[in-house]
């Protein structure tokens, strides 16, 4: 009825078809068909990592009141069957690396300055909830001055050694440059298919420097 009456006091004058789609357990998609003149869809695959489908209806306001009240019925008069794993869309986002006091989104090989995200961190770090555990200043890991820097060791085989190097050390200055991170490549030893690589800095630097290795 409120939606009825929203829709009666609406300075829209004409009503176009709308599209509405809704997540609906599996078991229960057996019983619905259109009705109220309503066109209804329901999806053949299950969405990812559920028991549920996505269920697209479309028709004009009206149509599609009347049978969303019809599918509440038929849910009702058919209740799931067995658990249901509900649906839970991944973010669509970018991966967010926070290093040097600044915000960086991943975008494919490089990281991008995020100055609006930067200046949420900075809010952030105001606040004594988002302080971490065993730190007594505000602030994320990493990212305080007084946050004592580590190492962390990689393999890397001798064939892909290059692509990290890159040309006159290019490629590793790069993400020395991008991660803030010292990065140093143990020369080759006889006999072995590896080089040792020693990544030191804040948690974050080290983070962030190890994605960058990778995605060469």
């Amino acid at each position: 009825q409120d939606i009825n009456a929203s829709m009666t006091n609406s300075t829209v004058t004409s009503k176009p078809p709308v599209t509405l789609r809704l997540v609906v357990p599996a078991s229960q998609c057996g019983s619905l068909i259109g009705k109220g003149g309503a066109q209804v869809q329901v999806a053949g695959d299950m969405l990812p990592n559920s028991t549920e489908r996505a269920v697209t209806i479309s028709g004009t306001p009206d149509a599609i009141i009347q049978c969303v009240k019809q599918i509440c019925v038929v849910m009702l008069e058919s209740p799931p069957k067995g658990a249901t794993i509900p649906y839970r869309p991944k973010p669509a986002s970018a991966p967010i690396i926070f290093a040097g006091g600044q915000a960086f989104t991943i975008q494919g090989q490089y990281a991008i300055p995020h100055p609006d995200l930067t200046k949420l961190h900075q809010l952030a770090m105001q606040h004594p909830p988002f302080t971490p555990l065993g730190q007594t200043t505000p602030g994320f890991p990493g990212l305080d001055a007084t946050t004592p820097t580590s190492s962390h060791e990689l393999t890397i085989p001798n064939d892909l050694i290059g692509c990290i190097i890159g040309r006159q050390g290019s490629k590793i200055n790069e993400i020395r440059q991008m991660s803030g991170a010292q990065i140093k490549i143990a020369n080759a030893t006889e006999g072995s298919a590896e080089r040792q690589v020693t990544i030191t800095g804040s948690p974050a630097n080290i983070s962030l420097a190890q994605y960058l290795i990778n995605a060469r």
